[in-house]
Parts: C-alpha cells; sequence; structure tokens
C-alpha cells in the first residue's frame, strides 16, 4: 500500500471539506439548516483552522519537518471537532416553538455535513495513524 497517495487524497478531500462547508454556510443571509441556526464563531474556527491546518500540513509533507507534521495533525483534530459542533444543528430542539426542519440545496439535508465532517474524522485518525507509525 503506498501511504503517500492514500495522505494526499484525503488532504485534497479535507480542502474540498473546509471550501464547501464555508460556501454553503457562510452566505450573508441568515441560514438554518436543521433546526437552529449556524453557529457564526465555530463557522469561522472552522474556516480558519481549515486554511491554517492545510498550510501546515501541506508544508510538513513536503518538506519532512516534523514540527510542521505535527501541527498539522493538531490542527485536523481542531477542525475535526469544529465540523462536528456544526453538526449538532441537526439535532431537534424540541421546543413547542421550533419550527420545521429544513433542507438545503446541496444534499437536501444533513447527509452531505454528515458525509464531509464524519469523513474528517476518518481522515484525521488515519493522519494520525501514519504519522504515529512513521509511515510518512
Amino acid at each position: 500500500m503506498v501511504w503517500s497517495n492514500i495522505t494526499w487524497m484525503l488532504t485534497a478531500l479535507g480542502a474540498v471539506v473546509v471550501l464547501l462547508t464555508r460556501v454553503r454556510l457562510g452566505g450573508e443571509d441568515e441560514h438554518s439548516s436543521g433546526v437552529s441556526a449556524v453557529n457564526r464563531p465555530v463557522l469561522n474556527l472552522h474556516t480558519v483552522v481549515g486554511v491554517l491546518t492545510l498550510g501546515l500540513w501541506v508544508a510538513g509533507l513536503v518538506t519532512d519537518r516534523r514540527a510542521l507534521v505535527y501541527g498539522g495533525l493538531a490542527g485536523w483534530w481542531i477542525l475535526t471537532l469544529a465540523g462536528l459542533a456544526l453538526l449538532l444543528r441537526w439535532l431537534p430542539s424540541g421546543g413547542r416553538h421550533s419550527g420545521e426542519k429544513a433542507t438545503d440545496a446541496w444534499g437536501r439535508g444533513a447527509g452531505l455535513s454528515v458525509l464531509a465532517h464524519v469523513g474528517t474524522l476518518v481522515g484525521a485518525s488515519y493522519f494520525t495513524f501514519v504519522v504515529l507509525t512513521d509511515r510518512i
């Protein structure tokens, strides 16, 4: 198995997740995906950490500097937690005055977000494995 090919593919998919999350949820109008509004500070954290993580991670992979790789790995985990926090908006609120679940144009509901952010969790786990077992 060629670990570097898988690592680069998952890195590219991580970049897509960061970009699409921002595009889907970052509009100026008030989005309400699911049953509650998008948490803007978490979305901003997701975007900023995502961009910084990609920069550190790619620089670490290209230069083989362990400090950059470990910094990128920490960023992947922060990004994963922020992404999973964004998924919390899909939980039902159960309030008497809560509205119906909204659907979005891409993926009709939480499906695409779940796929992306659970995929990021799998990717961060894989990155941790290859870094700790010195396969990159």
